[in-house]
């Protein structure tokens, strides 16, 4: 059984899509399993069925508006780079409503609502695909995989939703009694899933790169130091993820390929700029012809 396991990464999973592109329409890869985690749960359906073209248009039309229903961030360009700052007015607005979280992420609900359509989860069935997303349950404190499996398709869309929330920055959801995240938060790279769900062969796109390459500014504001925060904890979660992968992979004698980022995309991956998408997505699918000749 071949797997595709995409990992977390915000607006740098146009890079994935570049990879996952060449790898399926390039290289013929077939796949029968797609893990994800965060922006990997997004485009699990649409690889599953083959239509890299759809999403690579998604991919490439995302900004703020498209993600955040109430966007906790102010973004300015100063002489070519991007600086990111609290828009306090919207943040106290999500205090004022009651929100759990400074900024809220419905937007990304509705364009998933739109974009994972009930006739593609019925045809991923149909092929006998099968797709799982990762969500870290707050409620249980454990990390989740979500089959489709096992769900009905309003309840696979929930999850791809919560599995792609970085809260507290954006919407905190709630099901079934339970507050769920991130999957990030609990496993960034579920390598190991992949093979407990029977994987021989496993090829997974990292979303950093192999090796740390960048020593980070002094925090701004309060926002740049959690999310300073989150992203030192996120880059060890990865790495122990990778480190568990790995071995399970020789345990159990599975190939693992492992894609990563050849440079630093960027040091907010909260921030969605078309341009750059677009670019990345490109630059996913050159580094993936380079690598697999």
């Amino acid at each position: 059984m071949k797997a595709l396991v995409i990992s977390g990464g915000g607006s740098k999973g146009a890079f994935a899509g570049g990879i996952a592109q060449y790898l399926i329409e390039e290289n013929k890869k077939d796949y029968d399993l797609f893990l994800g985690t965060s922006t990997g749960s997004l485009m699990l359906t649409h690889l599953a069925l083959g239509k890299l073209d759809e999403l690579k248009e998604i991919y490439s039309n995302v900004d703020q508006k498209t993600i955040f229903s109430n966007c906790p961030f102010k973004i300015k360009k100063y002489k070519g780079h991007t600086i990111v700052g609290i828009n306090h007015f919207n943040t106290l607005k999500s205090f004022l409503k009651g929100s759990k979280t400074f900024g809220e992420s419905r937007h990304l609900k509705e364009m998933i609502n739109k974009t994972v359509k009930d006739s593609y989860l019925s045809e991923v069935k149909d092929q006998n695909k099968k797709i799982i997303v990762t969500v870290s349950n707050l409620t249980l404190n454990q990390v989740e995989f979500k089959d489709l499996n096992n769900h009905s398709f309003d309840d696979f869309r929930d999850y791809i939703w919560a599995s792609s929330n970085f809260v507290p920055f954006m919407s905190l959801m709630v099901k079934n009694n339970f507050e769920y995240a991130d999957g990030g938060f609990a496993n960034l790279v579920p390598i190991r899933e992949a093979i407990r769900q029977g994987a021989t062969e496993i090829d997974a796109i990292i979303l950093e790169t192999e090796v740390t390459q960048l020593n980070r500014m002094p925090s701004r504001n309060p926002f740049s130091l959690i999310t300073n925060l989150f992203n030192y904890m996120q880059i060890h979660i990865e790495k122990y993820n990778i480190s568990i992968g790995k071995l399970a992979a020789r345990h159990q004698e599975v190939k693992l390929n492992l894609y990563y980022t050849p440079t630093v995309l960027t040091t907010n991956t909260l921030v969605f700029e078309k341009e750059k998408m677009r670019k990345w997505w490109a630059d996913g699918f050159r580094y993936a012809a380079a690598k697999v000749e």
